[in-house]
């Protein structure tokens, strides 16, 4: 295909800089989580070629010293590639093959860019191809993301909602559905309800993890496996289950690991569930915040800094805003990884780099947008114990208790006459003459009415 320069200070090769030439489209690079799961497969490839006699030990040696000054982040400028390249992520596995063979030649005190004693394809790359590396190094990638970063993440929110729920247990509320005022329930009770919607959803991450865990190495080009030695994937499987505590394992099907991508649609599908919890939870909050003069003001947010360049001593809920703003992202993020994923054709699905940048951007806008509400809203918040009062004790639909004893439609006339009139359901059941003042007490006692069966 001819000559091509690359720059003397460049680890990377000829590939790497065809694709930087062939490739400039947008701005988003390869996340280097990518890079990294990529740099220990080659160093548990070369360890295992090692051990299966395919590979010399001074030269695997070299190679995962390179590999592991990558992993150390000592090289990260060295992979510039876009997302948008080849469907398979071709160009950063040679752009990992690259730089790992140049640097492991440097080692061996070769100059760059020949290729000796180590050779990206023949040594780096022996017994892989970029259709079984790539989609292993998405699920490893995302595996660890998970697991350092979200689920701390997500356990620490949960914790600080069930600390609420008993905090706040016997401040009474007026309920509301449909935006309307309901009958009452406690800010411990509405918190609970929290709590558990992103119990649900951390399950459901929790049940999509074990897909990540196989992996299409051994799978080679079209899932036969071809020039791949039969115990291969099972070592490095091993050796990478050894490191990262994670317990990986080759697929039961290499031709599905190749052609399709359910695994990770399903991670994206429980991701989505999340978004979704959060940004009911983040709303619901906004609400009882929203004044502090002219709202609901049941809730206090911290005042965090300036809500306004015009309006002095105004406070937004700027974490809401940040929160319900990654919702949304990761919910169009699931959206172009289930179209990506149904893209499979034959026997390779070639959407695999938007797959993996999308994934691993909502893992990490997930993690941190629920560490920053945590830290900087959900922790400090504080109820206006007085306005719940108010609002609980001017709803017109603690009414509902007078329903077993009035029926509904004398009830309903309660109801509309305190409305239209403007008065206290004391006051309107007393000038309708329904019932006396103690019987009204008697009956309507909003500590009795939020008593629940559920535990």
């Amino acid at each position: 295909m001819g000559i091509v320069d690359v720059a003397e200070e460049a680890l990377w090769g000829a590939q790497t800089q065809r694709s930087l030439r062939f490739f400039a489209i947008g701005t988003e690079h390869m996340p280097l989580a990518i890079i990294y799961a990529l740099a220990r497969i080659k160093r548990a490839a070369a360890q295992t070629h090692v051990e299966l006699g395919l590979l010399d030990a001074h030269l695997a040696a070299y190679m995962d010293a390179a590999a592991t000054e990558i992993l150390d982040g000592r090289w990260d400028a060295q992979f510039p590639l876009r997302v948008w390249q080849t469907g398979s992520g071709t160009q950063s596995n040679m752009n990992v093959n690259e730089v790992i063979a140049n640097r492991a030649n440097e080692l061996a005190g070769q100059p760059r860019g020949q290729k000796a004693p180590i050779h990206p394809n023949d040594h780096v790359n022996l017994g892989q191809s970029s259709n079984d590396t790539f989609p292993s190094a998405m699920h490893i990638a995302a595996a660890l993301a998970v697991h350092q970063d979200l689920l701390p993440a997500l356990a620490r929110f949960e914790g600080l909602l069930l600390n609420q729920a008993q905090r706040f247990a016997h401040l009474i509320k007026v309920g509301r559905t449909h935006l309307m005022d309901a009958v009452p329930l406690t800010l411990g009770q509405e918190f609970s309800g929290y709590q558990a919607q992103l119990r649900i959803g951390i399950q459901a991450l929790e049940q999509a993890i074990p897909g990540l865990y196989a992996l299409a190495l051994g799978g080679t080009a079209v899932g036969t496996g071809l020039n791949a030695h039969p115990e291969f994937a099972a070592k490095v499987c091993a050796r990478l289950h050894a490191e990262l505590g994670l317990p990986f394992h080759p697929a039961e099907n290499f031709f599905a690991a190749l052609a399709g991508h359910e695994a990770l649609q399903q991670l994206s599908s429980s991701l989505r569930t999340l978004a979704m919890s959060l940004m009911k939870i983040a709303n619901d909050i906004r609400w009882m915040a929203s004044g502090p003069r002219a709202g609901l003001g049941e809730l206090q947010i911290p005042e965090n800094e300036p809500g306004s360049s015009i309006m002095p001593g105004k406070v937004n809920p700027t974490q809401v805003e940040a929160l319900t703003m990654v919702c949304v992202q990761i919910f169009g993020n699931d959206a172009a990884i289930a179209f990506a994923a149904s893209q499979g054709s034959f026997e390779l699905n070639v959407y695999k780099p938007l797959i993996a940048y999308n994934i691993l951007q909502s893992i990490q806008l997930l993690a941190d947008a629920a560490r920053s509400f945590a830290e900087h809203c959900l922790q400090d918040l504080q109820p206006v114990e007085k306005q719940l009062r108010h609002n609980m004790e001017a709803s017109l639909m603690l009414v509902t208790a007078l329903t077993p004893v009035l029926g509904y439609e004398r009830a309903a006339a309660v109801a509309q006459h305190a409305h239209q009139n403007d008065c206290s359901l004391r006051e309107a059941v007393l000038a309708l003459g329904y019932l006396t003042e103690e019987a009204f007490d008697q009956q309507v006692q909003p500590a009795t009415m939020v008593k629940s069966s559920n535990k």
